[in-house]
């Protein structure tokens, strides 16, 4: 790591992506409690249709971004994209009525689907070397996980204090100093690519997804993941207060078990991903994340006991550990799998159709556990994790002895 981080350019994109993680975690508890004081019980179905547009987002925009990456400096493209998700967020803690926090989730969403895939396609170009790409990519993760371990209880401890109002202004400046390092910081152009038509442009990393096994494999362990997430991201509020009446600081600590399951498991994926192929650490995550979706149901079968709250934090954390062992080991499965030209595309299509998983099982996590309980919306969600891991496993070929992608035309 010692050496990763001697790279000027991109221990100023990691500090980047930190400080914007951190703020977007602020802004993920206070969205939560923002959904529950509009709209009370029926929370989960505010914060479902905002996740489903966000989604939308992710889904229309990230492709037509990533098929024009190469077009643009990328430096002043994602400096402009963290200022109007700075502007944004700002917003949003003065709005009064659910539908305006419908339209500013869309524009925010809307930058992020830009940012995120043309950030996440940097990365191979600074560090080509494949083992320092590992450990960025472990690093990434790591960042992740302290966010969602950290930043829960950060928001805990502001909620003894002030208002949820207040988190949103942690997210502004995040955007704001994320925006500040990676203007200082060198990201060289895009390689350009051959392709010139529109549709051609678009569509070139879903087709190249659709073409490759082992990708097609990644998008079923997508599947899974968004199952299982779901139940983290839309209902872990209603959890609390409606299930284990509890209250916002128990929110954040749910949220925070989340993140050390994650953590735990990021921190071994290194030199884990130097003895263990990528398909075996990935699938055996699926199988965590199936599991721990087992034990979110029997737990929620229980009306009652004191001792719930301990099995939600120990579930809470497994369904973390599963989710990176999915996560982490993606871009070294995408990089290998295309040609330098093929990046900004193929980046933007996992983000794309990684998210339109999202956009299938936040519904049900929200619409679907509002109107018919916690026990039948996750018995929805479970029959997506597990369809999902059998669907990786017939897909992704054993042995992994597969030739690098050439590039899809």
């Amino acid at each position: 790591m010692r050496a990763l981080f001697a790279n000027r350019d991109y221990r100023r994109l990691f500090g980047a992506q930190v400080v914007a993680l951190f703020g977007t975690g602020l802004a993920t508890v206070a969205l939560g409690l923002l959904a529950y004081d509009l709209a009370g019980e029926r929370a989960g179905a505010v914060l479902g249709t905002a996740l489903a547009i966000k989604m939308v987002a992710y889904v229309t925009i990230a492709p037509i971004a990533g098929a024009y990456a190469d077009r643009v400096p990328r430096r002043a493209f994602l400096v402009s994209l963290d200022t109007v998700r700075a502007l944004v967020v700002l917003a949003l803690p003065f709005v009064t009525e659910i539908w305006q926090v419908y339209v500013l989730i869309f524009v925010l969403q809307s930058a992020s689907a830009a940012f995120t895939p043309t950030f996440q396609a940097t990365l191979p170009d600074i560090l080509p070397d494949e083992k320092q790409y590992t450990r960025a990519l472990s690093a990434s993760q790591f960042a992740s996980s302290m966010e969602t371990l950290l930043s829960p209880v950060l928001a805990a401890a502001l909620l003894s204090v002030v208002s949820f109002h207040w988190l949103f202004s942690g997210t502004t400046a995040g955007f704001a100093v994320s925006a500040l390092l990676v203007l200082t910081s060198r990201i060289p152009r895009a390689t350009p690519s051959a392709r010139t038509g529109v549709v051609d442009r678009v569509a070139a990393g879903t087709r190249i997804f659709l073409s490759t096994p082992r990708l097609r494999a990644v998008l079923a362990l997508d599947l899974v993941v968004a199952g299982a997430g779901a139940i983290v991201m839309v209902n872990t509020v209603n959890y609390v207060h409606d299930a284990l009446h509890l209250g916002d600081p128990e929110v954040a600590i749910l949220l925070a078990a989340n993140g050390a399951g994650t953590i735990v498991v990021a921190l071994a994926l290194p030199r884990t991903l130097d003895r263990l192929p990528e398909r075996t650490v990935m699938t055996g995550g699926a199988i965590t994340l199936c599991a721990g979706v087992a034990g979110a149901l029997a737990l929620s079968a229980v009306d009652s006991g004191a001792w719930r709250w301990p099995a939600a934090l120990g579930i809470w954390a497994v369904l973390g550990a599963g989710v990176a062992l999915v996560l982490t080991p993606v871009g070294r499965v995408l990089r290998r799998s295309t040609a330098p030209a093929d990046r900004p595309a193929i980046f933007a299509a996992q983000f794309s159709l990684s998210h339109a998983c999202w956009l299938l099982s936040y519904p049900i996590a929200g619409w679907g556990v509002t109107a018919l309980g916690f026990t039948t919306g996750w018995i929805a969600l479970g029959v997506l994790a597990a369809g999902g891991t059998v669907a990786a496993v017939a897909l992704w070929p054993s042995p992994v002895t597969s030739l690098p992608h050439q590039a899809f035309r």
